[in-house]
């Protein structure tokens, strides 16, 4: 060791720490967070060099990020290190819940959970439940999409899955533009990129895979949240540049239009080898590790030779879509923008004010052009540059997520969602506590006994309801929101309060049926209304009975809803998989619907409830 070196040690009084067995560092490194273990290592090049070399101090750090403990062995076989590895759990972490879409209003439930060195979106299906309800029949579900660690820890690995044309599986690479620590918005998008930018690049963003890595965690706050708070009210933060076109800047139809062009020319059916394998281990110990790890390993391989789904700009042939009278302006667009670009680019080797003036000659040149123009024409022409200025932005086009943090209203704990956003939304998940023992997902049927069948009724819908606590006006309420309803045809729409109680007043009304009870509370559950979206509600109670069940019991009908704790995750580990929807669709399914969408997926598949 260099003198230097030494008194840098000496200077910071690292000498002791490093003197220390690597097990006691990884018990010290338990405590930490992951950003400060980078702080620790920038004290000297000793503990920076300690800090990178110790397997265990890292492998504490992934076990604070909540994998399966079983997994992480498995998982360190295909990246370089563990301190990779926590790289990739640190970036993803922040995509684990529950996630849902408004549309179709029988629920719209996608649950993120951990995979194989991935994290899997996975959709629940609305369905019936059997005689012994969730302790019996599968929860069936379908993939919605995937993102995998590549082998250095970044997490750009990417697929959308979806359904065929033809009906087979198919998945859609794409990669991952950024995640937000604190996401509530999924975005499906698709992006324009630039092999080499000659021009200025374009205004800060938060990349892929530092927004939450554990390398930026001591990276300066405040600039952070400059950034994130220009990324507040829009998807994607607008450039000052006013020739820069984002993706949720175009118009509706133009968005969908370019999802489903790009969709159909990076599609790419899954091998039959693949198709069998599971998204996730189902029990522990694994005994799909090797299949697995077998899977991972082709899926990353294939999307780095697929060069992430990304297509040359020119291959995406919008110009039928326009209309055959501007099919030949699109074309000439295209060209003169290609020589336009260029003429720039040897301009900008040269001069960059040379750059500038031009630019500002093409913008009064188009202003000049758009004055002398017809107001409908003009509109057009508005709309339809909007698009071709996005695609002329980059080289190659490709699908793109993205996980932001917005400014959202909500209603209790249901976000206001945009009708024409390709998004999923994260639902905020209270931790049970004391005096909210009852927060958090449960599952439930109508009926008496649980789960127990009628004659005319063979199976039972499944509800699932976000129970959460709120304060109004001083008092505090326990509120059931539905999230997922099992029926054929949708008696409430999600985000309705299933039912709300007074926190802190006891029912005075007797259970209804001979069972033991720990508490009740006081409420109103929904009614028939005015209108689909304004339910009325009547009075009721909420019962919590000894074997651990909820059962809200409407006092006039005695109608009774029953719910039970449910681990979501778990239960889809051990779940039934489907058959997927259309890819775009199968992410967000835009169209209002009131009637089960997913019908001819259940009917078609070999499952029973």
């Amino acid at each position: 060791m260099s003198g230097e070196a030494a008194a840098e040690e000496e200077d910071c009084g690292s000498r002791l720490f490093l003197s220390l067995p690597d097990d006691v560092m990884a018990l010290v490194s338990a405590h930490l967070r992951p950003g400060d273990l980078c702080s620790l290592a920038l004290c000297c090049r000793g503990l920076r060099a300690a800090v990178a070399a110790s397997e265990k101090a890292w492998l504490a750090q992934c076990r604070r990020l909540g994998p399966p403990p079983h997994a992480l062995p498995l998982w360190r076989e295909g990246v370089r290190s563990y301190r990779a590895l926590c790289r990739f759990l640190a970036a993803v972490a922040p995509l684990l819940g529950v996630w849902v879409h408004q549309n179709p209003e029988l629920g719209n439930v996608v649950c993120v959970l951990w995979g194989f060195l991935s994290v899997v979106g996975v959709r629940v299906i609305p369905q019936e439940l059997g005689p012994l309800g969730l302790d019996a029949g599968p929860l069936l579900w379908a993939p919605v999409f995937e993102i995998l660690a590549d082998p250095d820890g970044s997490p750009s690995c990417f697929f959308l899955h979806g359904r065929g044309e033809g009906g087979e599986d198919c998945v859609f690479p794409g990669s991952v533009q950024s995640i937000d620590p604190s996401c509530n918005v999924l975005l499906l998008e698709a992006d324009a990129h630039r092999k080499d930018p000659v021009f200025p690049p374009n205004p800060p963003r938060l990349p892929h895979s530092r927004s939450s890595s554990v390398i930026s965690d001591w990276k300066d706050p405040t600039f952070l949240r400059k950034l994130r708070r220009s990324d507040t009210n829009n998807p994607a933060a607008a450039p000052p540049s006013s020739s820069f076109v984002t993706f949720s800047k175009l118009p509706f139809s133009d968005r969908r239009r370019l999802l489903d062009q790009v969709v159909g020319r990076v599609r790419l059916e899954v091998p039959s080898d693949l198709a069998a394998v599971p998204l996730f281990d189902r029990c522990h110990p694994c005994d799909d590790a090797d299949l697995l790890a077998s899977r991972w390993s082709e899926l990353v391989k294939m999307h780095k030779q697929l060069g992430r789904g990304r297509i040359d700009r020119k291959s995406v042939e919008l110009a039928p879509s326009l209309g055959d009278h501007k099919a030949t302006a699109y074309g000439d667009w295209i060209n003169h923008q290609q020589s336009t670009i260029s003429a720039k680019r040897k301009a900008a080797l040269f001069s960059m004010a040379a750059y500038l003036r031009d630019g500002l000659k093409q913008f009064i040149t188009r202003s000049s052009s758009t004055r002398n123009g017809s107001s409908w024409g003009n509109s057009a022409q508005k709309k339809h540059a909007q698009l071709l200025q996005f695609l002329a932005s980059g080289d190659s086009v490709g699908l793109s997520l993205r996980a932001s943090q917005l400014r959202l209203t909500t209603y209790r704990v249901w976000p206001d969602m945009h009708e024409n956003w390709f998004a999923l939304y994260k639902l905020p998940m209270q931790v049970p506590a004391a005096g909210h023992e009852h927060a958090g997902l449960w599952g439930g049927t109508f009926g008496w006994p649980p789960g127990r069948p009628s004659e005319d009724k063979p199976g039972k819908a499944l509800f699932f309801l976000l129970l959460s606590y709120e304060e109004v006006e001083g008092r505090p309420l326990l509120i059931a929101t539905k999230i997922l309803e099992g029926t054929h045809y949708v008696l409430h729409p999600n985000g309705s309060a299933m039912f709300v109680v007074k926190a802190d007043e006891a029912s005075a009304d007797p259970f209804p049926w001979e069972v033991e009870v720990k508490q009740s509370y006081s409420g109103e559950g929904i009614a028939s209304g005015y209108g689909f979206r304004y339910p009325g509600y009547k009075p009721g109670s909420l019962f919590v009975l000894q074997n651990g069940l909820l059962a809200f019991v409407w006092k006039e009908s005695k109608s009774v809803l029953t719910m039970q704790r449910i681990d979501l995750p778990e239960l889809l580990r051990r779940g039934e998989r489907v058959q997927m929807l259309p890819p775009v669709a199968n992410f967000a399914y835009l169209t209002e619907s009131y009637s089960n969408v997913f019908a001819g997926i259940q009917s078609n598949s070999n499952c029973s409830y």
